[in-house]
């Protein structure tokens, strides 16, 4: 935790979004908002489905994600998992983005990954996981011994490889999908070279899973043009209109 920016909520109306932390960092603004009835303290998170707190992130004035569900989030995860080759015992996972805990939380209850990392790159989000609400979501995993928390920029730890051990599995979350990204900076991690440094990451029948708020035909190109094999897209139904998906690609044997 940043100890000059401890977790504070701010008053305000119940029943109206309340802004409990703004931070303005290098990448702009990043916001946690609570909706619904008050909190009893950090450690409440509503139950999907109840007339409980839900907190949203929102980063440049752009809705990230939320805890009012997490299906997709885990998905991410499950499915990186399950298309891992049979038998490979404790497999290493870089989880790309913490945002709300979902996708950590989800692999940290899981026993048979071995080593797990997250490259979060605001520090705001980290400080909203170790003091502030949502540890109601990442508590547990937070003190999981295999659990890493990378206070890094996804895209140039991706690229910056030397000496650092590669990984069975990236499940990279950090956008709303590979054609609405929430910095310009981001784009360069869904080109040619970003997905090479993607593939030079992984292990020999590695698993690259990226979550995204729709389909996307022209990233599944992308991704065969850059030497993925495998490439599927898998859909998780939302309420309304088109459904969250998660886009596989495995690095050649």
């Amino acid at each position: 935790m940043d100890p000059a920016h401890p977790w504070h909520p701010t008053a305000g109306p119940e029943s109206a979004a309340r802004t409990l932390d703004r931070r303005q960092g290098p990448y702009g603004e990043v916001v946690l908002r609570q909706r619904g009835p008050a909190a009893e303290g950090p450690g409440t998170l509503a139950a999907p489905g109840s007339d409980g707190p839900v907190y949203e992130i929102i980063a440049n004035g752009c809705f990230l994600m939320d805890t009012s569900d997490g299906r997709s989030e885990r998905l991410l995860v499950d499915a990186a998992l399950a298309a891992l080759p049979a038998g490979r015992a404790h497999p290493a996972v870089l989880i790309g983005g913490l945002g709300v805990g979902f996708s950590l939380a989800r692999a940290a209850a899981e026993p048979r990954w071995g080593r797990i990392a997250v490259a979060e790159r605001e520090a705001a989000v980290i400080d909203w996981h170790r003091t502030g609400p949502l540890s109601a979501v990442s508590g547990e995993a937070l003190a999981d011994p295999r659990t890493e928390i990378l206070h890094t920029d996804l895209v140039a730890y991706l690229h910056d490889g030397a000496g650092q051990l590669p990984y069975d599995a990236l499940c990279l979350d950090i956008d709303n999908g590979p054609d609405w990204t929430v910095t310009e900076d981001n784009d360069s991690l869904y080109s040619p070279a970003g997905l090479a440094a993607c593939r030079d990451r992984l292990t020999p029948g590695g698993v690259l899973a990226v979550w995204s708020a729709q389909p996307s035909a022209e990233f599944e190109l992308a991704l065969r043009n850059a030497g993925f094999d495998g490439v599927r897209t898998e859909e998780i139904p939302v309420a309304r209109g088109v459904p969250d998906v998660v886009h596989l690609a495995l690095r050649s044997a």
